[in-house]
């Protein structure tokens, strides 16, 4: 018996195994990277997302940082890891749909560390005309010579008080 159990343990960490997602070509390039970050949050009222390709874009104890405004309308961060991201905002995400699009990009690269400034735009559904919020996605990244993980994920979005500097913004 414990032979029969020791096999069929065994038999499905092989299937587990095998199970697994190739997300090498999400992660191979800055451009890549960047781009499946805005893909895997993004999706229609209803859709599920692929938390597991969310989580591969990330080193271990990378946070995301949202800033904001708390309760007692202090400005605040906020550190999350990737599960509290998901914990947190999966939810929503599906209940109301989410599409994050990015609209202008600044990069600055020093040796196998990145930093992107990246513009965002947010609907609901793709046949939104008009976002319902914009930001700025600070990312820092690091290439390990083999693929691109993100550091940190630091936001903030557009106010009243705090437009997006022309510079941040595409030239019409």
């Amino acid at each position: 018996m414990k032979k029969v159990c020791i096999i069929l343990f065994l038999f499905t960490l092989g299937l587990n195994a095998q199970e697994e997602k190739d997300y090498s070509k999400n992660v191979a390039t800055l451009d890549s990277t960047i781009a499946t970050l805005y893909a895997v949050i993004s999706g229609d009222k209803g859709e599920e997302r692929n938390w597991d390709l969310f989580k591969h874009l990330f080193k271990k104890d990378a946070k995301l940082i949202p800033t904001g405004k708390n309760q007692k309308k202090e400005i605040t961060v906020r550190y999350m890891s990737t599960e509290d991201y998901i914990t947190t905002s999966g939810q929503w995400l599906v209940e109301n749909g989410f599409h994050e699009l990015e609209i202008k990009r600044e990069t600055q690269t020093f040796g196998n560390i990145t930093h992107v400034f990246s513009t965002y735009e947010t609907y609901n559904s793709k046949a939104d005309e008009k976002p319902f919020m914009r930001g700025i996605n600070s990312i820092q990244l690091f290439n390990d010579g083999k693929r691109w993980w993100i550091v940190n994920l630091y936001w903030m979005q557009e106010s009243k008080e705090h437009k997006i500097p022309k510079t941040y913004l595409p030239k019409n």
